[in-house]
């Protein structure tokens, strides 16, 4: 019997590929035997996720998707496309009396516009295949809670959770799929910034408590949630947006 989360086969986009989340995505997908496109501002590192990656025929594509230049280069130079995860992306704790316009316009460029542009980008360029799968990176905060301080990025990644839900009816009828990932808190480097008032091992001991699971996630629990909404097992699975957070938001 074929095993419906395997990507054999499949060519997956992965943003943000060089760090954290993406990185995992990219090389978690690799291991379920797909050809990944890397995409990332930064081709050294990109490399450096390429060396961790099993398999052949992988390929690097550096470009920057807060520009319309890297938006248009993806699009242009990948191959045709079974699936697309966009990780890349940055957070932001700033009190609600600090934001500005052009705050609230970087982080938005990079959380919400640049996702939603490229995947209009390969749809508009045809380089997704009928009965693909597009993964965007959401969060709890915005989607299912609010932290203080966080206003500005719980609206960027509110406006994912929304994308998700009206692009995928846009996109059933050609059986193109369009879910999110929406974690809980896991240490990369974006939780490094967050850890400004103390050291990363005490937020994350501040933080345990707080999860049924008693643990924070980790990259592989988000990149196996993302293998699971590329493969073939969640072929009829579109318009949601998938909380992965050790039952933070059910606590």
């Amino acid at each position: 019997m074929a095993n419906p989360f395997s990507l054999e086969g499949k060519t997956i986009l992965v943003t943000g590929a060089s760090s954290g989340l993406g990185q995992g995505i990219a090389i978690q997908c690799s291991k379920m035997g797909a050809k990944v496109v890397l995409n990332g501002r930064n081709e050294d590192r990109l490399n450096e996720t390429l060396s961790q990656m099993e398999g052949e025929g992988h390929i690097v594509i550096a470009a920057d998707l807060s520009t319309q230049d890297g938006l248009d280069k993806i699009a242009a130079e990948v191959p045709e496309l079974d699936g697309y995860v966009n990780s890349a992306g940055i957070t932001s704790m700033t009190p609600l009396k600090k934001i500005s316009m052009e705050h609230m316009a970087h982080l938005f460029n990079v959380n919400a516009t640049a996702p939603i542009a490229l995947t209009a980008l390969l749809v508009k360029n045809k380089k997704l295949k009928k009965q693909s799968s597009i993964v965007l990176m959401g969060s709890i905060n915005g989607c299912c809670i609010g932290n203080a301080g966080s206003s500005a990025y719980a609206a960027s990644k509110g406006a994912i959770s929304g994308f998700v839900k009206a692009a995928s009816l846009e996109l059933a009828s050609r059986g193109t799929r369009v879910n999110s990932i929406c974690p809980g808190t896991v240490p990369t480097n974006m939780l490094k910034e967050e850890a400004k008032m103390c050291s990363l091992e005490e937020l994350i001991e501040q933080m345990v408590p707080f999860y049924p699971l008693k643990r924070l996630g980790t990259v592989e629990d988000l990149a196996n949630g993302a293998v699971y909404l590329l493969s073939d097992a969640s072929c009829w699975v579109t318009g949601q947006n998938i909380v992965i957070d050790g039952g933070y938001t059910a606590a």
